[in-house]
């Protein structure tokens, strides 16, 4: 009786979920024949082109508006900048995150701020934004930046740094003992992040560059998560959930270290006490003391905020600087100008007045922005400024990557590493922010924007009057795996030179 049962609650099931399948073909219409459809479903533009991003580029130039439609996934994409300012300001009601969203990184980011609308994410910014704001925080953010800056990121570089008599040129050609340093830079600010956050110090950045499985675990439930979003059948990814196999086994096993890490956080926390702590999580536990969960949410989303998306915005930094070696060379006069000589490391109010560094940075993050693409689904149906019709439940999203790339916004040097265009008699002008969403726009504008713009100056002020940073290979190109912010398949491969000051 039992086996029976049991096998006819599979075959209901099956069936259910063949019939759930059959009804989600019928709705996507997969069987559209235009050839961005066809391309994306066949992914034939890996003939052309390395990476999505790049293909969804060279689709939004050509296209006389700056968007496009997927039809096959019902996803807009837009690098149009009154598109992005009516989607994030003007009607920012009708483009929440919105339930197939969360549904997407539900099981990995929860109720955290990046994956809710309505009261819970209105509690976290008002919480997030009190916090961020205040100067004690950001004096503590820069203290600490600096300190691991200091004991480990310029020790660990030093111990890798090579013999300057080796040609750079022969270097840059050679992969034998390269160094990784999208990994260093991950390491660093994961540090930086749980120190900052969460008042712990896992150590990441030690001599010995030891292993992680959280950070492994992390990178891994990042990059599933994101293919579930980019998924051309969305129904596949449910059912292996369901059955649990394939790659959704491999993200709950990914997510059951992460929690076990967050939770173990949380539980140091509260034994050490919260109330006279500077990080940000003892913080939200006093406003959240009684929901676990919830917290484990939270710690989530400020660790995929600062060490991602910081790391990701330095390792695009590096691998222009190499390539721009005039603009290396005004970075660091200006650095060695502004810096107190007496003084190993410079100041928070030295490189505030840092203009050309300020510029370099930003312009950095205009080619390489962390987050290269980000999504709201339609609450009803609209009509875009470009005239783009969008139906209810459309996801429509703004691709930050493409933008940067496109000369209707940037001028036809675009393509190049030119942080003058920031530039005004030599002092910093910001731009925009709908024609440069990188730390998004309007109501969910990035609040973590100032500190995560000083983590990276800091770094840079520091490396680069100390060190050569040289990319390996001539022609090297980034090739992007997915993930929720940029994540450059094999790393880095860079070689280091110490500097004689």
């Amino acid at each position: 009786m039992a086996t029976s049962t049991g096998f006819l609650f599979f075959f209901f099931t099956f069936i259910f979920s063949l019939f759930s399948f059959l009804v989600f073909i019928s709705r996507m219409k997969p069987w559209c024949n235009c050839h961005t459809c066809r391309s994306y479903l066949t992914k034939s533009w890996t003939h052309t082109f390395t990476n999505l991003c790049d293909w969804f580029t060279h689709l939004l130039k050509n296209s006389p508006t700056g968007t496009i439609h997927v039809h096959l996934v019902g996803n807009i994409i837009t690098s149009n900048p009154d598109n992005v300012e009516y989607i994030l300001k003007t009607r920012f009601d009708n483009y929440p995150k919105g339930k197939p969203f969360s549904t997407i990184l539900n099981d990995f980011l929860g109720r955290g701020i990046f994956n809710v609308d309505g009261d819970s994410w209105k509690f976290q910014r008002k919480m997030a934004s009190f916090e961020l704001g205040s100067v004690a925080i950001r004096s503590y953010a820069f203290e600490t930046v600096i300190d691991e800056i200091k004991t480990r990121l310029i020790p660990v570089l030093a111990s890798k740094a090579h013999d300057k008599t080796e040609s750079l040129t022969e270097a840059e050609t050679e992969r034998s003992d390269a160094l990784d340093l999208q990994d260093i830079l991950r390491r660093f600010s994961f540090d930086v992040t749980c120190k900052f956050s969460f008042g712990t110090d896992p150590a990441c950045l030690l001599p010995s560059l030891p292993s992680s499985n959280f950070a492994e675990a992390f990178d891994l439930a990042s990059k599933i998560s994101a293919e579930r979003g980019i998924a051309a059948l969305p129904m596949i990814w449910k059912m292996k959930r369901f059955f649990k196999i394939g790659s959704e086994k491999k993200l709950s096993e990914a997510i059951n270290v992460i929690n076990d890490l967050a939770y173990d956080i949380i539980k140091q926390r509260r034994e050490m006490g919260f109330a006279s702590k500077k990080d940000l999580l003892s913080r939200f536990m006093g406003s959240v003391n009684d929901d676990d969960k919830y917290l484990r949410d939270i710690v989530i989303s400020f660790l995929l905020a600062g060490r991602d998306t910081v790391s990701a915005g330095l390792a695009g930094f590096f691998t222009l600087l190499s390539k721009y070696p005039k603009v290396e060379e005004l970075v660091r006069e200006e650095v060695n100008r502004f810096r107190n000589p007496v003084q190993e490391y410079p100041t928070f109010d030295e490189i505030r007045q840092m203009h050309y560094l300020n510029a370099a940075v930003h312009e950095s993050l205009r080619l390489f922005p962390p987050v290269q693409n980000d999504s709201k689904f339609a609450e009803d149906d609209d009509v875009l400024p470009d005239g783009t019709v969008v139906k209810k439940g459309n996801r429509v999203s703004y691709h930050p990557y493409a933008m940067g790339r496109m000369e209707k916004i940037w001028g036809p040097d675009c393509l190049e590493f030119k942080p003058e265009r920031w530039l005004k008699d030599g002092i910093f002008m910001s731009e925009d922010l709908f024609k440069y969403p990188v730390f998004q726009a309007g109501s969910r504008v990035c609040l973590g924007k100032e500190l995560a713009l000083m983590n990276m100056k800091s770094v840079v002020a520091t490396l680069v009057p100390r060190f050569d940073i040289r990319l390996v290979g001539l022609d090297y190109e980034p090739r992007f795996v997915p993930g929720l912010t940029a994540s450059l398949r094999g790393g880095l491969p860079v070689k280091v030179y110490e500097r004689k000051c």
